[in-house]
């Protein structure tokens, strides 16, 4: 089968288009056939290396854990999911190998619900990873209730944005830091934007003098610094993207694959509560090209990678 695959670490340039290994189909996974896949931060920052003290890699490294497809063979075991039915999936191992930049990919049941109807097979792919992310610090992590305030960093990316629409369903007064050209796209997703830099701890108070009851850090660094200072007495502090968190008496949260958080999520989208953005989709052979959009750091919403069916050839 085709797909893309690095063997050693580095930039978007050691990542190749060709003939990869097929997967085998575990006792109780299915063989799914990739129609889209998301590009996540942390698929550059496994490229790069940045995760080699915590995940082992297997070269060749199929990298990607976000998928939308069709699944084309259960497991033995499998009683979930038969062929034919369309799935999503945080498909992701203890160690990198066995990724979604593939025309297929065994995914553990554990990992997979049924893509909500409503949604493309790419905005589908969008939703896992950071729907999942926004979805486990919002409800377990921090606990949000209605009427309390969230602050939400880089909220009109892929994790903030859904982050946003999900503390507003939640019934919290959503307050999210974007550059000013995604100001109404926050406004539209139902938080109040506020831009971020210099001068950010002032813009906030100004809007809730007392202090903010949570914060959802995506950012790390100077960012979370702010963020602990703009805690309410007794505010909650999440983080995602730096360890540090834990200095400031906060939390630091790695999403988890949970099959169950995922059907809650695909629920909601069908409901219409949470809807993922596409900024832009690439074809699998330019996944390359779709890790350096998204490693600017300005996406809006999600960049996807697609298989076509149409013209592309092999299976697994």
């Amino acid at each position: 089968m085709k797909g893309i695959s690095y063997s050693r670490y580095g930039g978007p340039e050691v990542l190749e288009y060709g003939e990869v290994r097929d997967p085998k189909v575990g006792p109780d996974q299915v063989l799914v056939k990739v129609r889209a896949a998301a590009v996540n931060p942390v698929d550059w920052k496994c490229r790069e290396g940045h995760l080699d003290a915590v995940l082992d890699p297997v070269f060749p490294v199929i990298p990607g854990w976000d998928v939308s497809g069709v699944v084309v063979q259960p497991g033995v075991a499998v009683t979930e999911f038969t062929v034919g039915d369309e799935v999503i999936g945080y498909v992701r191992e203890d160690f990198l190998s066995r990724g979604t930049f593939a025309e297929y990919v065994a995914a553990p049941v554990r990992t997979l619900a049924r893509k909500p109807r409503n949604l493309s097979f790419e905005e589908a792919a969008g939703l896992p990873l950071a729907g999942l992310t926004a979805y486990q610090v919002l409800v377990k992590a921090l606990d949000v209730k209605q009427d309390e305030t969230v602050l939400v960093h880089a909220a009109a990316g892929g994790v903030g944005s859904l982050a946003v629409q999900i503390a507003t369903h939640l019934g919290a007064r959503v307050i999210g830091t974007a550059g000013e050209a995604n100001h109404d796209h926050v406004r539209a997703l139902g938080g109040e934007p506020v831009t971020y830099g210099e001068g950010l701890a002032e813009r906030v108070r100004a809007l809730v003098p007392t202090g903010v009851d949570a914060v959802f850090d995506t950012v790390g660094g100077d960012a979370l610094k702010v963020s602990a200072n703009l805690l309410a007495p007794e505010g909650r502090l999440v983080s995602v993207a730096d360890p540090e968190v834990l200095g400031y008496g906060g939390r630091y949260a790695f999403v988890r694959p949970d099959a169950e958080d995922l059907r809650k999520l695909a629920e909601l989208a069908e409901q219409g509560v949470v809807s993922v953005h596409v900024q832009e989709t690439f074809p699998l052979e330019r996944t390359a090209d779709a890790q350096r959009l998204n490693q600017e750091g300005h996406t809006r919403g999600k960049i996807v990678v697609t298989v076509d069916w149409e013209t592309e050839e092999g299976g697994a």
